[in-house]
């Protein structure tokens, strides 16, 4: 039966290293696609095929790296048959949970770190359960686990970021120095040696340091790769500087050869250093079922002492893992999108958002950074910085051209340098993080070649300090976690390992493949391109983002005057959501005015998007609008949680009954947005306009009584604050999202052509354009007597054709409106 039992966990291990595998793989390929991607070297098929090839040779490489999972954190002869797979099994699990985890919340996460402190963390419970059940000292736990050797590893993973991001910073500088930006020139020189050196180097790290590591490999060929070692590589070097040196002659592109054996070379590495984290602990728990069946007689208490063997890996096993990584990269839609994610984080150009905030460690960072830089200038000759300056200009960039993340020169390095540092350590059997290492030395890379401008050095610094707390964050969670499913298997046994391991399955291929997150749901609507398109998606933004708004008002007021700071500070939450949704999607203004013409990721050409410039300005209009009205929420709901948690007085009485009066005013206009969404008609918009100026006039009668009030019922000057603070919260939403209806609604004429002429779409936007920027509230809103002739929704003919572009005033004069972008490129 214990047998039986076992047999089937360790076929589930197998089983959830595969799927472990396709997860991991998913999330890593950015680490050595990105830069040939990026840069558009040769089709996307080529290098998946280049990178494929590098995946399955690397994992054959792998073998000694499995040594890792089999007795590098712990000592195996300590512990039993019975013992070792609970360890194994708390490992696996946690693992697949906890990356699966740190994906779902977009945190940085390496699996190297937390393979290495699940090994651990699974080993120190175990260990105290065996010294806890004997009674020993529990300072026998430093018995059974090595300390030494995580010291060892944990500083090489810290150490391997700093050299990095030092060595991506340096050689990049020199090179750009050597090579410049117009590299078309430099490269007839210098050509040949930097394919020579590139490929040189990853000939000695990838194969000659990292043959003693392969499956296949025997002592023989050894022997005769270290007898001609100067031979080998000065052929190597000669070789590929003359086929360099030839391919510029030819007018060949000598980097395509570089960065796709670059890409090969990181893919080669990456699998070598990163398999044991997916199949290193399933394979020790197979040789250990093996190594029982055979010699522990069934006995449960048997002995691991097999683990310290060194036992080559099988080829067969290898080969089917670097299968399962190669299937990845070819078919996980994840993958491209992580891919995408990198190249915009490590990218030249700026504008787009950003994949880490700003914290406040990276501005000051960024603003020593800034003096050091000033204090260099300063200090150097006028000579040295105007001759930096001259090989750092960067050539125009000519209308109608794609602008690439990263050049070639930066690609190559980025690619040869992380290649060599994962190939040293996999050669001296430590496990790197190849994320960070890849991370970092992109980053040292970008600093030196300037792409750590003003508008993104304090983005750009804080993911790097983001990525290193990460770290941390992965070691203590993954040594925690571990140690909690260590306890729970411990304590109720393998019938706990046969349920659990079979949910964790079930939910990892449930998140990974049925599950659609949110980020999915939002690209498909902030991919507009043409302008029906961004119509549907204002007038699907518009009623959605008005009634979350209103409903965390709502729950904001009924908590504050519950005087429940909890609750309030949940709606604050929810409010800061809402903003970060809305400043998101504003952000697509950018890319529509950037309008790209072919997607990184596809070998095909998009075609041209057919949206105009006033379709574009209307969108950026609208969400500017709704953003203003949520900072206003955000801003009256912090300001409650701050008059809560002071413990100031909560007013009553007709403070507290007048705005929840006002509040039902509010819940009237969010009826409007909803018949305006059923049927889009002057008369809807025109019912707004009216529920909104009977609000604003409630709004002012309120402020003037408050007055009164404060002498009357003695209203502390924080209470009266917060009221006026609600008040203008309100006035603010309503406000805001008439002139947003309004905008739509002239939107909408110009998508669908309800004006026969250009000047009729121009004049629809002026006078939308006039409401928006308008600074006097009252002129928002109509009354009942102007309801059927409103010069601000209603295009009158009355308004003579060479007055188009002008407003009429209330005193019957013209006032000159805002040019629209349609009438300025007819004036060109």
């Amino acid at each position: 039966m214990f047998s039986s039992i076992v047999f089937i966990i360790v076929v589930m291990l197998l089983l959830l290293a595969a799927l472990d595998l396709f997860v991991g793989v998913s999330n890593d390929a950015a680490n050595f696609l990105n830069s040939a991607i990026g840069t558009r070297i040769a089709p996307l098929a080529v290098v998946l095929v280049v990178a494929s090839l590098g995946v399955l040779m690397g994992a054959t490489f792998s073998s000694g790296m499995m040594e890792i999972a089999r007795k590098g954190m712990l000592y195996p002869e300590m512990f039993s048959f019975g013992e070792i797979i609970l360890i194994f099994v708390a490992v696996m699990i946690s693992d697949v949970l906890l990356l699966n985890l740190f994906n779902s919340f977009g945190l940085p996460t390496s699996t190297t770190v937390s393979i290495i402190f699940e090994l651990l963390g699974a080993a120190t419970f175990a260990s105290f359960f065996k010294v806890y059940g004997t009674g020993l000292s529990y300072s026998e736990i430093f018995n059974y686990i090595k300390l030494d050797r995580t010291a060892t590893i944990v500083s090489a993973i810290l150490l391997s970021v700093v050299i990095a991001f030092i060595t991506g910073m340096v050689v990049q500088f020199v090179c750009r120095l050597l090579f410049t930006f117009r590299f078309e020139r430099t490269v007839k020189y210098l050509g040949g040696i930097y394919c020579g050196l590139s490929i040189s180097a990853i000939a000695y790290f990838l194969i000659m340091k990292g043959a003693k590591g392969a499956s296949f490999m025997k002592p023989e060929y050894l022997e005769f790769m270290n007898a001609h070692f100067s031979t080998i590589m000065w052929t190597i070097f000669a070789s590929f500087a003359l086929i360099g040196q030839i391919m510029v002659l030819f007018k060949r592109n000598v980097f395509c050869l570089i960065i796709l054996a670059g890409t090969f070379a990181l893919a080669f590495s990456f699998a070598g250093n990163d398999l044991v984290n997916f199949v290193g602990v399933p394979l020790a728990a197979l040789d250990s079922y093996q190594n029982w069946s055979q010699f522990g007689a069934g006995d449960s208490s048997f002995m691991m002492d097999c683990l310290n063997e060194t036992n080559r890996t099988s080829t067969i096993w290898l080969f089917t893992a670097g299968a399962i990584m190669c299937v990845t990269l070819w078919v996980s839609k994840k993958a491209r999108q992580v891919i995408q994610t990198s190249i915009n984080l490590s990218s030249s150009t700026s504008g787009t958002r950003e994949q880490f905030g700003a914290s406040t460690l990276g501005r000051i960072i960024t603003r020593i950074g800034l003096g050091v830089s000033r204090t260099v200038y300063k200090a150097m000759p006028d000579s040295g910085v105007s001759y930096i300056k001259k090989r750092y200009t960067k050539p125009l960039v000519k209308k109608g051209e794609d602008r690439l993340p990263f050049d070639y020169v930066r690609a190559s390095i980025n690619l040869v340098i992380a290649a060599t540092l994962i190939s040293v350590a996999t050669s001296l059997k430590l496990p790197l993080s190849t994320t960070y290492v890849c991370f970092m030395v992109a980053m040292g890379t970008s600093f030196a070649d300037g792409a750590w401008d003003r508008e993104s050095a304090v983005y750009r610094i804080s993911g790097v300090v983001t990525v290193i707390a990460g770290w941390f964050l992965t070691g203590i969670s993954a040594f925690t976690f571990a140690c909690f499913i260590g306890f729970i298997l411990f304590n109720l046994g393998y019938i706990a390992a046969l349920c659990i391991t079979p949910f964790v399955f079930v939910l990892i291929i449930y998140t990974n493949f049925f599950r659609k997150s949110k980020s999915d749901a939002a690209i498909s609507e902030l991919s507009a391109k043409t302008d029906q398109e961004i119509l549907q998606s204002v007038a699907n933004s518009v009623p959605e983002y008005f009634t979350k708004e209103l409903e965390s008002l709502q729950v904001s007021i009924d908590a504050f005057f519950d005087d429940n700071e909890f609750q309030l500070r949940r709606a604050r939450n929810k409010a800061s959501n809402i903003l970060e949704s809305l400043s998101e999607k504003r952000r697509a203004y950018y890319s529509l005015a950037i309008d790209n013409t072919k997607d990184l990721l596809s070998s095909k050409a998009v075609s041209r998007a057919k949206c105009t410039n006033d379709a574009k300005f209307f969108f950026y209009l609208v969400f500017s609008n709704m953003k203003e009205a949520s900072k206003s929420v955000h801003y009256a709901i912090d300001q409650a949680v701050n008059h809560v948690a002071n413990r100031h007085t909560i007013f009553s009485g007709v403070m507290k009954q007048s705005l929840y009066e006002l509040l039902k005013r509010v819940e009237r206009l969010n009826d409007d947005l909803a018949s305006i969404r059923e049927q889009a008609n002057y008369q809807s918009v025109e019912n707004l306009v009216k529920h909104s100026k009977k609000l604003n006039r409630d709004i002012d009668k309120c402020q003037l009584e408050l007055v009164a009030i404060i002498g009357s019922e003695h209203v502390s000057m924080h209470s009266s604050e917060m009221y006026l603070t609600f008040l203008q919260c309100m006035r603010d939403i309503a406000n805001r999202y008439v002139a947003v209806c309004m905008q739509a609604h002239a939107l909408a004429e110009i998508v669908y052509g309800l004006k026969s002429s250009r000047d009729a779409d121009s004049q629809a936007q002026s006078i939308v354009m006039a409401t928006a920027f308008r600074q006097e509230r009252s002129e928002l809103a109509i009354s009942d007597s102007q309801t059927q002739q409103s010069p601000v929704l209603k295009i009158s003919d009355e308004i003579p054709a060479q007055r188009v572009g002008y407003l009429v005033d209330n005193d019957d004069s013209y006032v000159e409106l805002p040019k629209s972008p349609a009438q300025m490129e007819s004036e060109k």
